[in-house]
């Protein structure tokens, strides 16, 4: 009976890889499936036969399976599993008395045997190579002892979202070093109280990087609460309550940070002497008094600021700020959210400067419109649906010069109707006059964006030694990959940057740009092939592999479809609005490069349902584009068992010389520990979002992976030193600072992320080393 049973079980994996073959074959893919399921309805009918014969065919064949998986992906046990995992399970099986009952010939266990103790033996050794690591050093030599910071603060405080106008996710503190950080402890842990709920839209998150302004952090909320806490003790000082209705519009339910501003008009000791600015997901600026988080009440009207102000087509939950504003020059410089892809007639992008104490508006940039700075009159409106900043600008203040990082127009996958303005500014760093919003220079970063690649982070400001002397630098950091290193006065590469040529063939009525711009510092990955496919099992991989010869890809840049195209790097981005974190001192760069390949396919009007009663925002899924005459469906690229197509690592840690443009490292970061059914420590190398931190120390920190781990890194090596379990998904940036007893300490919020689907929570987590 059991090896009747194992026949036809055989002969139903020979049935469904020789089908799944013959389709991959017809598609252009590889012929090995095809002949796998041949080999299996043979082995099936010897076996049925009762031939010792089927165990020597089979043997042939799992050493054939080890020579083509080793010849198509190398020694990459990731890789290898996939392709060879059930077979072996299948030849061990094959090798117990009950499958080789009552067949007739010589015993045939030798060569099958061999055939299982060499694969096992390729197995074992491909778990102890990975051909995917760089391994190397940056150089820990400080190459300045008066590194320009970009802003002026006590070091134990971060006073901005990038701790200073430059962004760099710096601090020069230095108490927690490679030597030690593994005896990092928690201190105190505090709860907001505020956690996504049932009427929530997805993509509730928490991404908060908490300020620190002498004894007290300030923090907001995913619902917009502004908290104050004692820095020692993680102690309440006060919380305020924007009371923000739900709005099922709204893409993202989420803040990333509050502003700080210390008005040396006021006496110290005086209402609303240092003021906390809070941006809402309703589109306000609220100006609170960072002693009690009592409304400051001569800001704008009564403490708050209507963002809504001036906008075209001001639907609710089309508009709102998820960033902190920068407060440079006296200016509170301000961008926001637009909708992507919900409709043609959607706010405008917008910059702001309103005046810190009043709130009345300074200047105005409109990518649209963008000649035009004076202050817009009441009753006109700006230019719909011109490309926005959704993250944070950075600014040199000696220079007078302010770093948007610019998004996309919406849709985001349909260029056609553009106009120049739009063409010029979209996916770009654009700097402009802090003081009078005026341009000063704009580098592209994709010409004709076709798929929603925005510069997602604040560009960091950093001043980087070279041949030729200190020039002032700017790093920006993108969602394909690449990372633009240029000279922040005039926007011209450091690291050259040229044209090469992109596919083409978009839809009828637009068209697709001959050449993009490539940074020569770029983690752009590879073009996917059918060996990079992957699954559990050789059924979803090959599932996978018929995929992708279904979808249209040519590489990065295939304009999106009718057919469905791949689109690699997806719109999650190699880098997302977590950036990089850049050391001035020793001008390194530490950052977390991901992968994650797309879908991207346009839906004719005619063929678009209509919305559900119970629809919610989201930028995955079906994207109606209202409109316009075509709607969108995108979502990651993954298996019949929801996990990616292709093959890990999908996350990385990675060091970059500044001053050389070299990749000096970049290690898999992050386990399946929270993938899984099982809690497996597996290091494969997980997506994030979120951004790292570096401390004077040599120590680099990070959370932001899909299982739920703060980790340190030695800066110079990128190799792991710590980790703390975390109770829910960390998807946001420390922060570190120091307390009245010289103590350093490394605080994390962890609240999860609604899209990414970590857990979620309300924890703010404070770790510290033991007294």
């Amino acid at each position: 009976m059991a090896v009747t049973i194992t026949s036809l079980v055989l002969f139903l994996i020979g049935l469904v890889l020789g089908g799944g073959g013959i389709w991959l074959a017809v598609l252009g893919g590889s012929w090995y499936y095809v002949i796998a399921g041949l080999v299996f309805l043979i082995t099936g009918w010897l076996l049925l036969m009762r031939r010792s014969t089927s165990l020597w065919f089979y043997a042939l064949f799992v050493l054939a399976t080890l020579c083509w998986a080793v010849w198509e992906i190398g020694f990459d046990w990731w890789q290898l599993g996939p392709r060879g995992g059930v077979i072996v399970l299948i030849a061990l099986w094959l090798l117990t008395p009950w499958a080789r009952r009552g067949l007739r010939g010589p015993d045939a266990r030798a060569p099958l045997i061999l055939a299982v103790l060499a694969s096992l033996a390729v197995a074992g050794y491909s778990m102890t190579a990975d051909p995917k690591d760089i391994g190397g050093t940056l150089g820990t030599d400080k190459v300045t002892t008066a590194a320009n910071l970009g802003g002026d603060m006590p070091a134990g405080e971060w006073h901005f979202y990038g701790r200073t106008p430059f962004g760099q996710r710096y601090s020069p503190l230095d108490q927690i070093t490679p030597d030690n950080v593994a005896k990092l402890q928690p201190a105190w842990t505090y709860r907001t109280g505020d956690v996504k709920g049932p009427d929530d839209i997805g993509e509730t998150t928490y991404q908060v990087t908490p300020l620190k302004i002498g004894d007290a952090l300030f923090i907001c909320t995913p619902h917009n609460f502004a908290i104050a806490i004692d820095a020692a003790t993680g102690k309440e000082k006060w919380r305020y309550d924007p009371k923000i209705k739900l709005d099922p519009n709204r893409q993202h339910q989420t803040c990333r940070g509050v502003s700080y501003y210390a008005d040396a008009k006021i006496a110290a000791g005086q209402p609303c002497a240092q003021r906390v600015y809070l941006p809402t997901s309703d589109a306000r600026l609220i100006a609170l008094d960072a002693a009690n988080g009592q409304v400051c009440p001569s800001f704008a009207e009564g403490g708050t600021l209507n963002l809504m102000a001036n906008m075209p087509y001001p639907k609710s939950g089309y508009y709102y700020s998820t960033s902190a504003p920068l407060i440079v020059g006296g200016k509170i410089i301000v961008g926001g959210a637009v909708n992507d892809n919900y409709s043609t007639e959607e706010p405008s992008g917008v910059i702001r400067a309103f005046e810190v104490d009043s709130g009345a508006l300074l200047w105005n940039w409109d990518s649209g419109n963008p000649d035009v700075t004076t202050p817009l009159p009441a009753g006109q409106t700006y230019t719909h649906n011109s490309p926005n900043m959704w993250s944070t600008a950075s600014a040199d203040e000696k220079l007078g010069l302010l770093y948007l990082p610019l998004g996309n127009q919406t849709p985001d996958q349909l260029g056609m109707g553009r106009s120049a303005n739009v063409e010029k500014f979209s996916s770009s760093i654009t700097a402009l006059d802090l003081n009078t919003g005026q341009l000063r220079w704009v580098r592209q970063t994709v010409h004709h964006d076709l798929w929603d690649m925005d510069v997602p982070a604040q560009p960091t400001l950093v001043d980087i030694t070279t041949q030729g002397g200190v020039v002032p630098a700017l790093v920006g950091p993108t969602k394909q990959g690449d990372l633009y290193v240029l000279d922040r006065r005039t926007g011209e590469p450091i690291i050259p940057v040229k044209e090469v040529a992109a596919p083409g063939g978009a839809i009828e009525g637009d068209h697709a740009s001959p050449t993009q711009p490539a940074s020569d510092l770029s983690f752009n990955p590879k073009p996917l092939t059918g060996a990079d496919m992957w699954g559990i099992t050789i059924f979803d991989q090959l599932a996978c592999r018929i995929e992708l010869k279904k979808l249209r890809y040519e590489g990065r840049y295939t304009p999106p479809s009718l057919q469905g195209s791949l689109i690699y790097p997806g719109n999650f981005g190699v880098f997302n609005w977590g950036g990089v974190a850049v050391d001035p001192v020793r001008q390194v760069m530490f950052g977390m490069p991901t992968y994650l390949a797309f879908t991207s396919k346009l839906i004719p009007r005619a063929d678009v349902p209509p919305p559900g009663d119970n629809t919610k925002g989201s930028e995955q899924g079906l994207n109606r584009n209202e409109g316009a005459p075509y709607a969108v469906a995108m979502g990651p690229f993954l298996s019949p068992l929801g996990i990616p197509c292709q093959a890990p690592p999908w996350g990385y840690v990675a060091g970059v010389d500044l001053k050389t443009g070299n990749i000096a490292y970049k290690h898999r970061n992050g386990t399946v520990y929270d993938m899984t059914p099982l809690p497996l420590p597996l290091k494969v190398g997980v997506p994030g979002i979120g951004g790292p931190m570096i401390t004077g120390g040599g120590v680099a920190f990070l959370g932001a992976a899909v299982d739920d781990y703060l980790r340190a890194y030695d800066l110079a090596t990128g190799r792991q030193l710590w980790q703390a379990r975390l109770p829910a998904g960390g998807q946001s940036t420390p922060m570190t600072y120091t307390v009245a007893d010289g103590r350093q300490f490394v605080v994390i919020v962890a609240g999860g992320h609604g899209s990414v689907g970590t857990k979620p929570g309300d924890y703010v987590m404070a770790y510290a080393l033991p007294k």
